[in-house]
């Protein structure tokens, strides 16, 4: 009599329990698959991958708490070898180059069609990787870009949060002409002209949250 194969054990990380409803229908309606079990927030889903030790993870970026890329850290520090798809509604390049540098294996976007979803997750299970093409077209994009340093980061980060430069060098204890060539270099990497632009942008791309 012929073995039966083992089907792929899923967890799901994320925080919208209708979209985890959504996704395990998908995922349990496939014979080679199954949903063992379900994460609120990213600390949940290291503890139940500790637990679980699901054959691939589905891990949302943007959860209460731990998010999805502090998670997907966690779970390769101890697991190496543990296959993560990315499963997000945000398409920017730098959050994606992030989540994947951190250890993911995909990255997908919840817009996807259902099949996106289930050959990603068999993609990754036979060990290789799965970036969907929007994404992966924004990545090569920007690839031989310029990133933002952190001190950059900083000021934009500040300059979102409506800071004007005298109050942005205040709290970073810095010149205000410092803060100047810091933006200047910031406009420069991100191809803008003005403030407004410059958040509005890195925001797309994942760059910074609002």
């Amino acid at each position: 009599m012929a073995e039966i194969s083992r089907k792929i054990r899923v967890l799901i990380a994320d925080d919208h329990p209708m979209l985890r409803d959504g996704v395990a229908a998908v995922i349990n309606g496939r014979s080679d698959m199954e949903v063992v079990g379900e994460a609120e927030n990213g600390r949940q889903a290291v503890e139940m991958y500790a637990s679980l030790r699901p054959d691939v993870t589905l891990m949302d970026l943007q959860m209460p708490g731990i998010g999805g890329v502090e998670a997907i850290e966690a779970i390769r520090r101890g697991n190496p070898s543990a296959q993560i798809v990315v499963l997000t509604t945000y398409s920017g390049d730098a959050q994606a180059l992030q989540a994947l540098k951190a250890g993911a294996s995909a990255y997908l976007l919840k817009s996807a069609m259902r099949s996106d979803l289930v050959d990603a997750i068999r993609t990754v299970h036979a060990g290789r990787r799965h970036v969907q093409a929007e994404v992966a077209q924004g990545m090569a994009e920007h690839a031989t870009e310029d990133p933002l340093n952190a001190r950059e980061l900083q000021v934009l980060r500040l300059i979102a949060a409506g800071n004007a430069n005298k109050e942005i060098a205040a709290k970073l204890s810095l010149a205000e002409d410092t803060v100047k060539a810091h933006i200047r270099n910031i406009f420069a990497k991100l191809y803008v002209t003005d403030r407004t632009h410059a958040v509005t942008t890195a925001a797309r791309r994942g760059i910074i949250e609002l």
